[in-house]
């Protein structure tokens, strides 16, 4: 064959070999989350790791959030530290929206130290963060985004933590009441970000939700339990940072401002997983939480024994 005719047909053949192969898979979400290097993830310092151990064996882990709530978090660590939260039970289930515990007879008395009337620290100025928004469109705020590993919500002064699946945020009575820490609820259902900016939320839940979410219903009004019901209690409250190094239950949280994170932002907004027919093209603060992997194992708490019931608590104190 003539050369000339060879080069001729050289990029007919190389065209035809690129329309044969298959395009390269883009990657999921979790596969993008599995593949993230050490440089991605970032430790929650111990200091800011809350363990409640519950006397049915089971664990919840809560990540404090001292960034957007500083006092309220400093009330927490001294309850804890103080062991107060020992035997305090959890008092509100509502279907699709928190769970509550804290002191049903409200006559426990605080630590000397704790900050009784705190500020309303609901949001704070949005400088300082390192906030990455998001872009897309929100019902509640002008933009949301990410801010050191932290779902972050802002109308371009301000920030504030959504009320997102599995946040925590702390119960208080009216206005100008503020809560001290000593009543705190976790989200559990779809998010009810009409409470953002009323309520100081103060962390996540990383570990243990499943033990907060498949509690039995309360009967009573907004999901209490009534006075004769049984209920879980907290057996032992504790700071990581107060643990042996050897027993702390270690977490990481992808890094808001790594390009994996990005990369996996993009991938839940636009799905293009086998299930998918057409990806949504867009994505709710609420299912963007970063994601969260254990560090080490944690240890299963041990057996403990069973508290007594304790009366209802006030519906003054709900969320």
């Amino acid at each position: 064959m003539n050369n000339r005719i060879r080069i001729a047909l050289l990029p007919l053949a190389l065209g035809a070999l690129a329309a044969a192969s298959p395009p390269k898979k883009a990657l999921t979400p979790s596969e993008i989350v599995d593949r993230a290097p050490p440089s991605a993830w970032e430790e929650v310092p111990a200091e800011n790791l809350l363990l409640f151990d519950l006397d049915d064996h089971r664990r919840v882990v809560i990540a404090l959030a001292p960034g957007f709530a500083p006092v309220h978090v400093a009330n927490i660590r001294k309850l804890v530290r103080a062991g107060w939260f020992t035997g305090i039970t959890i008092n509100r289930v509502q279907d699709n929206y928190v769970t509550q515990w804290g002191d049903v007879t409200e006559k426990k008395p605080l630590p000397a130290d704790i900050v009784a009337h705190p500020p309303a620290e609901y949001e704070r100025p949005v400088g300082g963060l390192a906030f990455r928004p998001m872009g897309l469109r929100d019902a509640y705020a002008a933009q949301t985004g990410h801010a050191g590993g932290w779902p972050v919500a802002s109308d371009g002064k301000r920030a504030w933590l959504p009320h997102c699946y599995a946040m925590v945020g702390v119960g208080r009575n009216l206005a100008p009441d503020t809560g001290t820490g000593a009543e705190l609820y976790a989200v559990i259902g779809h998010g009810p970000r009409h409470l953002d900016r009323n309520i100081a939320t103060v962390g996540r839940v990383l570990a243990g939700i499943e033990a907060l979410s498949a509690l039995p219903r309360g009967t009573e009004a907004l999901g209490f339990y009534k006075a004769d019901a049984p209920r879980p209690a907290i057996a032992r409250a504790r700071i990581a940072a107060d643990m042996p190094v050897a027993e702390r239950p270690r977490f990481e949280v992808m890094r808001s401002d790594s390009a994996d994170f990005g990369n996996w932002l993009s991938a839940r907004a636009n799905r293009k997983d086998d299930f998918f027919v057409r990806p949504a093209g867009a994505l709710d603060i609420c299912n963007a939480l970063p994601p969260v992997r254990a560090a080490v194992s944690f240890r299963r708490p041990k057996k403990r024994p069973e508290l007594s019931p304790r009366p209802i608590l006030s519906r003054s104190s709900s969320a």
